[in-house]
C-alpha cells in the first residue's frame, strides 16, 4: 500500500554509492516531478538531473558538506524562476494553444494573470514559483518511496554558490531544494533503526463539517 512505503521512506543519512538508483526509476521520479500541478499549469521551475561526479563533488562543500550529495547516484536541483515575465506566460500559452486549441476563455484567462504577475516585485514572484517547485518536490518524495528510491530533500546549502556552479543566473533561475537520490546503507545511517516520529492526527487535524 501507498501508505506502507510512506513509512518505509526516511531522509536516508548514508548511501551506499556502490548501489546507483536504476535509470527507468528516476525516469519515473521526474515524470512525476513534471505531472505534478502548478499554479495555473505554469510550471515555474526547472529540474536539474546531475550524474556528473565533478558537479556533485563541487555541490558538496557548499551544501554542508552533506555525504548524500556523492554517495548517491543522482542529484536532483529544483530551481524556480526568478520572476515572471510576459515572454514566459506567452510561452505557457503558445503550448496550451497548440494542444488545446486557442479561445478566448484561455487568451482572458492569462491576460488577466499578466496583470496580477508582471507589476509585483520580483522577489514576491520568485517566492510564489518557489512555492510551486515545492510542490513538485513532494511528488517527488512520494514517487520515490513508491518505487523503493531512497531520498533526502535538502535546504541546507548556499543556494548562491550552487547557483554559480550550475551557472543559473543566466537562465533566470535560482536554486531552492536539493534531492539526492539512492539507496540506504544498511551499515551507519543513525536514523534507519528509529522509528518514524510525527504528531498525532488529533495533534495535527482539525476537521470542520
Amino acid at each position: 500500500m501507498f501508505l506502507d512505503k510512506l513509512n518505509w521512506r526516511y531522509a536516508a543519512k548514508k548511501m551506499d554509492p556502490a548501489k546507483p538508483v536504476p535509470e527507468d526509476k528516476v525516469a519515473r521520479i521526474v515524470e512525476a516531478i513534471r505531472m505534478a500541478p502548478t499554479s495555473s499549469g505554469v510550471q515555474p521551475f526547472e529540474l536539474f538531473v546531475i550524474r556528473n561526479t565533478a558537479l556533485r563533488e563541487a555541490i558538496r562543500p557548499v551544501a554542508w558538506d552533506q555525504a548524500q550529495i556523492t554517495d548517491g547516484s543522482h542529484l536532483l536541483v529544483f530551481a524556480a524562476w526568478d520572476n515572471y515575465t510576459e515572454a514566459r506566460i506567452d510561452a505557457v500559452v503558445e503550448q496550451m494553444v497548440a494542444e488545446r486549441g486557442d479561445s478566448d476563455m484561455l487568451q482572458g484567462y492569462f491576460a488577466n494573470l499578466k496583470e496580477m504577475l508582471l507589476p509585483r516585485s520580483a522577489e514576491v514572484n520568485h517566492a510564489h514559483a518557489s512555492h510551486q517547485a515545492y510542490i513538485a518536490l513532494g511528488f517527488a518524495l512520494a514517487a520515490a518511496a513508491e518505487l523503493g528510491v531512497d531520498s533526502t530533500p535538502m535546504e541546507g546549502f548556499d543556494p548562491d554558490q550552487v547557483d554559480e556552479i550550475l551557472e543559473l543566473k543566466a537562465k533566470g533561475l535560482r536554486s531552492k531544494v536539493l534531492l539526492p537520490l539512492g539507496t540506504r546503507s544498511e551499515d551507519g545511517d543513525w536514523l534507519l533503526p528509529m522509528p518514524k516520529v510525527r504528531k498525532s492526527k488529533a495533534a495535527l487535524v482539525t476537521e470542520i463539517d
